[in-house]
């Protein structure tokens, strides 16, 4: 999630203005957590509801307790750790739709072998793409020998959706 998105998403969350949303987001240098919580210490969020223990102003007579500061702190790293994955996971997606629809067009379109304008043989463009990345030896010598027999070569799409 980009920065103009976290910072909708904390207006919309706080119910404030942009300019207040962005203001906390960037003291809190990009946790929403932290940003909501600035936001709830000015007064411009109410504390949650409900029966859970929360707190908006940090006394300064309360004793450390170093515990409680550790704990928090492997929650923060494991928030951290989840958004982490998640944008990982994100990631990897995308990659995956990419290739996946690489991999579709590939199977879509068909490399066509002709001589004197007679079809002689036609295959997926991703057989040919998997010919020349694991043996460009023998498939890039044939492909230039058929041209000096007299084969042509075309790719066709298979495509349904357009007609153009």
């Amino acid at each position: 999630m980009d920065k103009l998105e976290q910072i909708e998403k904390l207006r919309e969350r706080a119910q404030v203005s942009y300019d207040e949303a962005r203001t906390a987001y960037e003291q809190a240098d990009g946790d929403l957590l932290d940003a909501l919580i600035i936001l709830e210490r000015q007064g411009k969020v109410a504390p949650p509801k409900g029966g859970g223990y929360h707190r908006s102003e940090q006394t300064v007579s309360e004793p450390v307790n170093e515990e409680k500061e550790k704990e928090e702190d492997s929650r923060g790293r494991r928030n951290k750790n989840e958004e982490a994955n998640n944008n990982f996971k994100e990631a990897l997606e995308k990659i995956w739709k990419f290739f996946s629809g690489l991999v579709k067009k590939g199977n879509e379109t068909s490399f066509e072998i002709l001589k004197d304008k007679e079809h002689m043989a036609s295959f997926p463009v991703t057989v040919l793409a998997l010919l020349l990345l694991f043996a460009p030896w023998v498939t890039l010598p044939l492909i230039v020998i058929g041209l000096f027999f007299g084969f042509h070569y075309q790719f066709v799409s298979n495509d349904n959706e357009s007609d153009s």
